[in-house]
């Protein structure tokens, strides 16, 4: 399951609902009707008959099209998480997730052996040093470090490594703490996340409803001959997508990292705890928060409430 955001975004016609839900229900519905118009399903296909039919189109019909798409569009809407779960790999006994992970297993083991400079003859150049750093910087953003996390996908192991890492140097669990912290992170820090988050859904629903498109422009041109290669059409960009959303998931990661680096503190106060002095006090706090949130146990028995900058009233003697 992906780190989602914290709070639900609104159904509201908003950029994200255009660029997540609506555009790509726009474009698939396009290419599908653009083969129904063209003569599929059947022999004679024809773009040019595809041309006239959608020049003929009238305003009617114009506004029903994109009518059917939206409420297409809505109706999905609540399919996302489910859209995220099928590309990090879906459930762990779905057909095909050992395949997938023993092959991401190597892959991991690979860029393991690049981040480390054992076996080098004397001091290792510096070269050698910053490929060893950058392969250490990627395996930790794109897997997390137990080999029992790792998922079929690449996009899921992306997403692993989130939830591994996140908060951790800092005794966090981002699962349980990044749906409390989201909420007072600062308005630019919010919008980071926010935009980094619709860029990882957006590619991921074109992703799938493409492939999807593809699959039923395949059915539909099955007896047209080598009109049949239109549905490679949908197809490479489904595969696009599935890149970009890899891409945006790594920007995501480092958005969501930075949030815990810079307002994890921001969460104490807004619960009343008492600052910690040192690492190893941040860690044993955040351990028994995320086990309390996680594990219904008790909360920190210890309160701070600093003292309200507007009360004025002066002291006795004053």
């Amino acid at each position: 399951m992906s780190l989602g955001p914290a709070v639900p975004k609104p159904l509201d016609g908003s950029v994200r609902f255009f660029s997540v839900a609506y555009l790509p229900t726009y474009t698939a519905t396009v290419f599908v009707l653009l083969l129904v118009w063209a003569g599929a399903p059947g022999k004679d296909v024809s773009l040019r008959r595809a041309w006239r039919t959608a020049t003929e189109v009238g305003a009617g019909e114009a506004v029903w099209i994109l009518v059917g798409t939206t409420v297409i569009a809505v109706v999905f809407q609540p399919f996302q998480l489910a859209v995220m779960r099928l590309l990090e790999g879906g459930r762990p006994d779905a057909l095909g997730a050992g395949v997938g992970r023993a092959l991401q297993r190597r892959r991991k083991a690979r860029l393991a052996a690049r981040a480390e400079l054992t076996g080098s003859a004397g001091e290792p150049s510096p070269e050698l040093v910053q490929r060893a750093g950058t392969a250490a910087a990627a395996l930790r953003r794109r897997y997390p470090l137990p080999d029992h996390l790792v998922r079929p996908t690449a996009l899921g192991n992306v997403l692993a490594a989130l939830r591994d890492t996140a908060g951790r140097d800092h005794g966090w669990d981002a699962a349980v703490a990044w749906p409390r912290l989201y909420p007072v992170l600062s308005d630019r820090a919010r919008a980071v996340v926010d935009d980094c988050r619709d860029s990882l859904d957006g590619a991921a629903r074109l992703c799938v409803t493409h492939a999807v498109t593809a699959l039923v422009g395949a059915a539909l041109l099955l007896r047209s001959g080598w009109w049949l290669l239109l549905a490679l059409v949908p197809a490479a960009v489904a595969a696009l997508a599935y890149h970009g959303a890899v891409q945006a998931a790594l920007t995501y990661g480092d958005a969501v990292r930075a949030g815990f680096e810079l307002h994890r503190f921001d969460l104490l106060t807004a619960l009343h705890l008492p600052l910690p002095d040192t690492l190893q006090e941040e860690r044993a706090l955040a351990e028994e928060l995320c086990r309390h949130w996680r594990q219904g146990l008790p909360p920190p028995d210890r309160y701070f409430h600093p003292p309200d900058p507007l009360d004025s009233t002066p002291l006795p003697g004053s």
